[in-house]
């Protein structure tokens, strides 16, 4: 399979506390397209766009709720193939930025999370994992198959853009 880039080009992430729906285009969700469809995300990249210092206190995690009737991404946002030869999938990966009910961060404590916080006045932050060591997402069943990149509560948010690259296997 060909690897994938997921972007939203510029956001304000909200802090939201976990198990509560996450409002739209605050987050970035990305899950598998059918029951047996499995992602490995590869890199999640945040750039700060805030003219004023903002810790950013972002977390990619499981989300425990699924996200309902996802909205399609529109430009600037987007997800695609990197290798422009790459002959479409028959189940696409879900990913969105808006939804009729955004998806619920996880809130359970034996759950995988990733702390990737960072100062959104020109700050950076890149989570590239070891090989072998990529977050997957799998199936669709809840708590595995959907994750999402959102602000925990906390911190002075500001305006940020970022990408997530991720393999479908």
């Amino acid at each position: 399979m060909s690897k994938r880039v997921f972007n939203q080009a510029v956001w304000t992430p909200t802090a939201t506390a976990d198990n509560s729906a996450l409002a739209n285009t605050t987050y970035m969700a990305i899950g598998a397209g059918s029951a047996t469809q499995y992602l490995n995300v590869l890199e999640i990249y945040e750039y700060g766009q805030a003219a004023t210092s903002a810790v950013n206190i972002m977390m990619f995690a499981r989300d425990l709720v699924l996200g309902s009737t996802p909205t399609t991404l529109a430009a600037p946002n987007g997800d695609g193939p990197m290798n422009g030869a790459t002959a479409a999938l028959a189940a696409p990966p879900i990913t969105y930025v808006a939804a009729g009910t955004g998806p619920s961060r996880t809130n359970t404590a034996a759950t995988a999370r990733l702390n990737i916080g960072f100062n959104a006045a020109g700050g950076i932050v890149r989570w590239k994992p070891a090989p072998g060591e990529e977050w997957a997402i799998i199936g669709q069943s809840v708590s595995i198959s959907e994750s999402s990149l959102s602000a925990y509560t906390g911190g002075n948010v500001g305006a940020m853009g970022a990408h997530i690259l991720y393999e479908p296997l």
